[in-house]
């Protein structure tokens, strides 16, 4: 499997004005135009309901814009006793789209981080990593996002993330290259500081493979 590996820089917020959202009723119309686009009959039986059914599927692929980081890391919790290491989530899986063709992206985050005084439920980071993946996305993004969003929310000493996936826009179109995967990671606080810790969270998240 051949692999790209980027180490991403600090993020770079896109915060621009979202046009007002259609009905329910034109987006169906719109998935009609495509049947019909791509050369098929959207009155015949089986394709009657697929624009309701392409919209609610839509509905349940991107979920993360109904989502907040406030929502789901604004709970924490101080009884850690004296814990002052690392903790590691690895192999969260997930599936986003691509931004640009809008095909599927299908991978796994693996996120560390150091806390101050408090820890958030486990739950809550793999929620993060739903968040921002169930949304159109470039994997650099969404690296990006996950990351800022758990440093910003938890004041953590140090925050790891690595992405590996692997994109159907390069698997099912374009060059066709089946199984490549893309690796994207970011540090913060200790992790950035200390090459030694970025050392010690890719090997512990290397160790899931053995």
């Amino acid at each position: 499997m051949d692999a790209v590996v980027t180490t991403l820089q600090p993020r770079v917020d896109r915060t621009e004005a979202v046009p007002q959202r259609p009905t329910r009723e034109q987006a169906e119309a719109a998935a009609r135009v495509l049947v019909q686009w791509i050369g098929d009959n959207p009155n015949r039986e089986g394709l009657l309901d697929t624009p309701k059914r392409v919209v609610k599927a839509l509905e349940q692929f991107f979920t993360g814009y109904g989502m907040s980081p406030e929502e789901e890391l604004g709970r924490t919790f101080g009884e850690i006793g004296h814990f002052d290491d690392l903790v590691l989530l690895r192999d969260i899986p997930f599936y986003s789209y691509c931004e640009h063709h809008m095909l599927p992206i299908i991978g796994k985050a693996h996120i560390a981080y150091f806390p101050m005084d408090r820890v958030v439920g486990l739950s809550k980071i793999a929620r993060v990593v739903d968040m921002y993946a169930r949304r159109l996305q470039t994997q650099e993004h969404l690296t990006s996002q996950i990351i800022g969003a758990i440093d910003d929310h938890l004041k953590a000493r140090g925050v790891a993330i690595m992405i590996e996936a692997e994109h159907m826009c390069m698997s099912m179109r374009g060059i066709q290259k089946h199984g490549s995967s893309t690796v994207t990671t970011q540090f913060s606080g200790v992790f950035r500081d200390d090459p030694a810790e970025q050392v010690r969270f890719i090997t512990l998240v290397r160790q899931s493979r053995s």
